[in-house]
């Protein structure tokens, strides 16, 4: 099939809510006095012109937000407001949206979304309240938000709407956790995005929409500015507006010469597989991603039944995936766009929809392969016996240390070696970027370095990015590990399978609860062999948790989130909940994102190529894996490391990743992003919670410790010190004569500015370590082994597990630690047998026989799997 436009979460706003300090503003504001009404608005424009990428100033046609609130609301909370769309419209076509934010940010999860478009019939204007939980479609609004329009007008190039929004500042839809936004705070965030192209039918105000392509962004509103005395005598106005609106089941959104049309959800239902009632398995495996892969390899391998399951679809043509470009061309070939590096970036441009978690308000991928399927692939050693310090000494506990880690580290990088030259002639292509870059780092004495030979050196060094990518093509675990575990009899794979639970007795788990999530998938209860059976959750940093929350394991306060949720009434007994810190240490690289210009180096169009590739590129990699398409957009590199000492004494690891091009309003052109990610060494962390509908959210951000500002901020000062002999260098962020802790004081961090600031290298959720979480000041929600604690036959292995975060991107990290803990787990003693004899040292052999049901019970339409 080809792959679906519509997004999965269309007001791509920020797409984050915040609990910080202000958000960014990207609008010129201003009063303006609609003359038909003589309604005064407080404005926010955006001007006319192209767009640029997030967060843009200017959009095809412009746009303008009004909003008016009564008299005394800065005083006293509103929750209502008159608001004011001008939307624009591209040959006659488009939609405009707004996200209703909060006081600290206007993200699109949880955040009240309202859309409107002319409907093409007169001076009608279609208006739709909805909101969305993360990267999915937006569902219908169930609260108690209602739409009275006022005035509309509609011409070739833009429409105007001018409506009441009542209870528009509360956020109340029943099936979430509640919110006002406080007008008496004095200020609160905005969203807005556009589209040129109308939705699929432009009558009915549920019809689905595509991407936004004509701009976004987030703007704040002044309380002092939008109140007026005279509100109230607006507020009682007439309707002039013919609209269709469509809003709540409550049918509290009315319209005046058009019926109201209500919108309904409608559950998606799936064909689902029977689970075989006669089948247990030794081992479970859920997550089939960079370390739910190798686990299951390793236990096959050792001669263990292992089902692995994984909730999303195929992704690389070997394994049945059948993503690939609208224009075709593709077609005809064992490829689909996870297979091919220079189509790395594709989820971050319109790739996002049946590929993204629909499950949590963050950017991961819920496919075969997980992070290792969507990412650009980066394949970057650690070192096990070179000082520096090594990170495993400096996070992990004993057991995990660097000389426990050496065989784990050699097996991995024995099976995806890495390479820095991945197109199959051995050259490096649009190398732009890089050779600026160089000139600049080999003038201040920084070190030229091939990164994996000297994996301890990663201060004042540089070099070419090393890639997880085999013969051309993206490698990793799908294209090794899961290769040779598909091959034996004992191993089986199940795709388009969630395990919505663990079911236990006590500590110990006796089977899981799945659904299907797709055709195909399986639904049931899958038995683990009895007594013996094991269950590894490999199922990343959000997905983990939340299936032990939902197993009743985790803080109080989160599994009396899901007592009343609709798990309610099948929710294990509170006398049976495991009280650990599962969501706590949360952590992630962050990010910086700094803009250099210079009129040598170029951009290669990679959004363009996923339907209109260059021909000459398009031939040399399908013919020969060879060309820029056989390296990761947008043309990566160089990497650059240093070492920064923080006022606390702490050394904390830098690592910058750059890429042609242009970010935070620097258009793309002559410009490169060099990304700087704070690793190793850093202080702050965060915490993910579980809503009551089930969706996981970041609830603290894991950035803003001082310390660790201040150090990324030195780290800033050395690059711009360190760059400022090539000639001709434009420093467009931070600009000229800004330091490194003035510029860190621009950038906001808050949900709303989330995007920005993340690497979306996730971890720590359920630390490992051996302070059992369940004592008092305890933190680990694993012991060295692995396992949970209170638990005999559990296990995290994932990304999760990281006490902290390590110097540089973490795939092929993960894997390394799956490979440890596969030494661990099958080293361990199983559960006693009633009844029967206990096995030690990992054989533990069930009678369950090898059950039907591994890759081939899938039926792919005929297609082979290469």
């Amino acid at each position: 099939m080809k792959s679906n436009i519509i997004l999965s979460g269309a007001l791509g706003v920020a797409l984050f809510f915040g609990n910080a300090v202000l958000a960014q503003d990207y609008a010129t504001h201003g009063m303006y006095t609609e003359p038909t009404t003589g309604i005064s608005f407080y404005t926010s424009m955006e001007a006319d012109g192209a767009s640029t990428g997030s967060f843009t100033t200017t959009t095809l046609g412009g746009f303008t937000f009004g909003m008016a609130l009564p008299g005394n609301a800065a005083n006293v909370d509103s929750y209502e407001y008159i608001g004011l769309i001008v939307g624009s419209l591209i040959n006659g076509t488009g939609w405009s949206g707004l996200v209703h934010g909060d006081n600290t940010g206007a993200g699109m999860p949880n955040h009240l979304m309202l859309l409107a478009w002319p409907t093409g019939v007169g001076n009608t204007i279609a208006t739709s309240l909805r909101y969305s939980v993360s990267y999915q479609a937006p569902v219908d609004y169930k609260g108690s938000a209602k739409i009275t329009p006022i005035y509309s007008k509609v011409n070739a190039t833009s429409y105007t709407l001018i409506y009441r929004c009542e209870n528009c500042l509360i956020f109340d839809d029943p099936t979430q956790p509640s919110f006002n936004t406080s007008t008496s705070q004095g200020t609160f965030e905005w969203g807005w995005a556009q589209s040129s192209v109308s939705p699929a039918d432009k009558t009915n105000p549920d019809s689905n929409i595509g991407q936004h392509n004509n701009g976004m962004g987030e703007f704040q509103i002044t309380v002092s500015k939008a109140a007026n005395a005279a509100y109230a005598k607006w507020a009682g106005m007439s309707s002039t507006a013919p609209t269709s609106s469509a809003a709540s089941p409550t049918g509290n959104s009315t319209a005046t010469s058009a019926p109201t049309t209500t919108a309904s959800a409608t559950p998606t239902t799936f064909k689902g597989v029977p689970v075989p009632a006669a089948t247990s398995y030794d081992y479970v495996v859920v997550g089939g991603g960079a370390a739910g892969i190798p686990m299951a390899d390793r236990l096959s391998a050792a001669g263990h039944s292992v089902l692995l399951i994984e909730k999303g679809v195929a992704s690389s043509a070997r394994w049945g995936g059948t993503y690939r470009p609208e224009s075709g061309w593709l077609d005809g070939y064992n490829l689909t766009w996870f297979d091919i590096p220079g189509e790395c970036n594709r989820i971050w441009n319109g790739g996002s929809p049946g590929v993204a978690c629909t499950d949590l308000d963050q950017m991961a991928g819920c496919i075969l392969g997980g992070g290792t399927a969507v990412n650009a692939g980066l394949c970057i050693q650690l070192t096990s016996d070179q000082p520096n310090p090594p990170d495993w000494d400096y996070n992990f506990p004993n057991g995990w240390k660097s000389k426990d880690m050496q065989f784990a580290t050699e097996r991995v990088f024995s099976r995806i070696p890495g390479t820095d030259h991945p197109s199959m002639d051995g050259k490096l292509y649009i190398q732009s970027g890089f050779d600026i870059v160089r000139q600049g780092l080999a003038a201040a004495n920084w070190t030229s370095v091939t990164a994996n030979d000297v994996p301890g050196k990663k201060d004042k060094t540089y070099a070419h990015t090393e890639y997880m990518y085999i013969n051309g093509e993206r490698g990793g675990p799908m294209a090794t590990y899961l290769v040779s575990a598909n091959g034996r009899n004992n191993f089986h794979l199940w795709l388009n399978t969630s395990v919505e639970r663990i079911n236990r007795i006590g500590g110990h788990a006796t089977s899981l609860d799945v659904i299907a999530t797709n055709d195909g998938g399986h639904v049931g209860t899958v038995k683990l062999t009895n007594t013996t059976g094991r269950v590894i959750l490999a199922a990343g940093t959000f997905g983990t948790p939340k299936i032990l929350f939902r197993s009743g394991i985790g803080p109080d306060d989160m599994l009396q989130q899901v007592q009343q949720s609709p798990d309610g009434p099948t929710f294990i007994n509170s006398t049976d909940w495991i009280n650990l810190p599962v969501g706590y240490n949360l952590a992630d690289h962050l990010n910086t994102d700094c803009v250099i210009s210079h009129p040598n180096i170029s951009y290669y169009d990679w959004p363009a190529a996923w339907n209109t590739p260059i021909e000459a590129d398009k031939v040399s990699y399908l013919m020969n894996r060879t060309g820029p398409f056989a390296q990761a957009a947008p043309n990566i590199g160089p990497m650059m490391w240093e070492v920064i000492k923080g006022p606390d004494g702490i050394d904390r690891q830098m690592q910058w990743t750059s890429r042609v091009e242009g970010s935070n309003g620097v258009p793309n052109g002559n410009s490169m992003t060099l990304s700087l990610y704070l690793g190793r060494g850093s202080v702050s962390r965060g915490r993910t919670t579980i809503g009551k509908s089930l969706n996981m959210v970041v609830n603290t951000l894991p950035y803003g410790d001082p310390n660790d500002l201040t150090a990324v901020g030195w780290a800033i000062d050395n690059m711009v010190n360190a760059l400022k002999t090539i000639p001709n260098i434009t420093w467009n962020l931070p600009p000229p004569g800004v330091s490194g802790a003035d510029y860190l004081k621009s950038i906001p961090l808050t949900y709303a500015n989330v995007g920005a600031r993340r690497a979306n290298h996730w971890m720590g959720s359920c630390k490992l370590g051996t302070d059992d979480g369940r004592l008092p000041n305890g933190t680990a929600v694993v012991d060295t082994n692995t396992k949970i604690y209170g638990t005999d036959n559990m296990f995290v292995v994932d990304a999760s597990i990281w006490p902290g975060m390590p110097s540089t991107n973490p795939s092929a990290l993960i894997v390394t630690a799956s490979e440890r803990a596969s030494e661990l787990i099958l080293a361990l003693p199983c559960p006693r047998k009633i009844g029967g004899v206990v096995k030690k040292g990992g054989q533990c052999y069930s009678n369950s026989g090898g059950a039907s049901g591994r890759f081939g019970w899938w039926n792919w339409g005929g297609r082979g799997i290469a």
